[in-house]
Formats: structure tokens, C-alpha cells, sequence
């Protein structure tokens, strides 16, 4: 859409929505030099707001508690069998994995939110908890891709970048440098 068609749909329609706005933002951002007309168009559309003959609808802020209640399930998890083990655990992935399987809690104010957070305590807890032991479960469980993979660097060698790229270098393309350094 143009400027224009987006200024005449917001005029006829008495409002202005998030998408409409970001649109004209991109236009403008995508252009070096703006039309006549274009200027035109967002000096009715400015107008128009001013009076309120065309009312900017606000883009809406959504909370989605399960993420909280899940995410904070996840770590106290995850803490419990990293201070028992020598592994290292994804929080994001074991989240994401409990979540795809659980329903969204939405609210759009922090009373909604405070609302859904008790409701999920009394009525969901149980099923997080399971959802959560559940992607741990599986991300334990899933096989060491790549186990011949080695990091670029230990503590014990040199942390310098170059050496660093000089030692993945060399894995790469063993023998390729000459024993003489022909800079030197």
C-alpha cells in the first residue's frame, strides 16, 4: 500500500491501526525523498489525528503468564540437576519445549496477569510440572550430535583470537603452512 491509499483508508475508516502506521513508517524509512503528494497525504493524516477525526488505535501490550510460571519452573529445574551433575542445560530449549505443549495464559494488564498467575497456580501447576519434567526428560535424552567437535579454545591454551583462528586453521587444513615463514 501507499501512503496514500493508507492516508484514504485511515480517513474513511475513522481510525488508524498499528499495522497502517508501521507501514507508513517503512515507506518512509525506505525512501530517500518522499512525493509531493506523500507529504500532502501525511499532512491530512496529521491533521486529522490532531482533531480527532481519525483516531490512532494503540498497539496492545499482551503478557503471557504461562511463560513466567514455565520459565521459572524450567530454571529452579535446571539448577537442581546442574548443582548435582557436570551438564549443562538449555533453560530456552527445555522452556519452549514445555510450552509448545501448554496452554497460553494472556492477559493485557497486570491485574489480568495477576488474575491468570493465581488461576494457573490452583488449576495448571500440576501440568506445568509435568510438561517441564517432561522436556527435561527429553532434552537428557537426545543424542550428542557431533561428539568430535572440540572447542576452539580451553583454559589452558593461548585466548588470543589469532591464535584461536590460527588452531581452527589448522584442523581444517593440517601441514598446509611451510615450515619457513616467508614474511619474516
Amino acid at each position: 500500500m501507499s501512503i496514500d491509499q493508507i492516508v484514504e483508508q485511515a480517513l474513511k475508516d475513522g481510525y488508524l491501526t498499528p499495522s497502517m502506521e508501521a507501514e507508513v513508517g517503512r515507506i518512509c524509512d525506505m525512501s530517500s525523498e518522499l512525493s509531493i503528494e506523500e507529504y500532502m497525504a501525511l499532512d491530512r493524516l496529521m491533521g486529522a489525528l490532531l482533531t480527532g477525526e481519525v483516531i490512532a488505535v494503540p498497539r496492545k501490550q499482551f503478557i503471557n503468564v504461562m511463560e513466567e510460571l514455565v520459565i521459572s519452573r524450567s530454571i529452579a529445574r535446571v539448577a537442581e540437576i546442574e548443582a548435582s551433575s557436570t551438564q549443562s542445560l538449555d533453560v530456552g530449549d527445555i522452556a519452549a519445549y514445555a510450552l509448545n505443549r501448554l496452554p497460553p495464559l494472556y492477559a493485557t494488564t497486570e491485574e489480568g496477569a495477576n488474575y491468570q498467575r493465581q488461576k494457573a497456580r490452583e488449576e495448571l501447576q500440576s501440568l506445568i510440572n509435568e510438561q517441564v519434567d517432561a522436556a527435561l526428560s527429553r532434552y537428557l535424552d537426545r543424542p550428542d550430535f557431533f561428539p568430535e567437535r572440540q572447542a576452539i579454545a580451553s583454559p589452558s591454551q593461548d585466548k588470543s583470537v589469532l591464535a584461536q583462528v590460527s588452531k581452527l586453521l589448522e584442523g581444517y587444513a593440517p601441514g598446509f603452512e611451510q615450515e619457513e615463514n616467508v614474511f619474516s
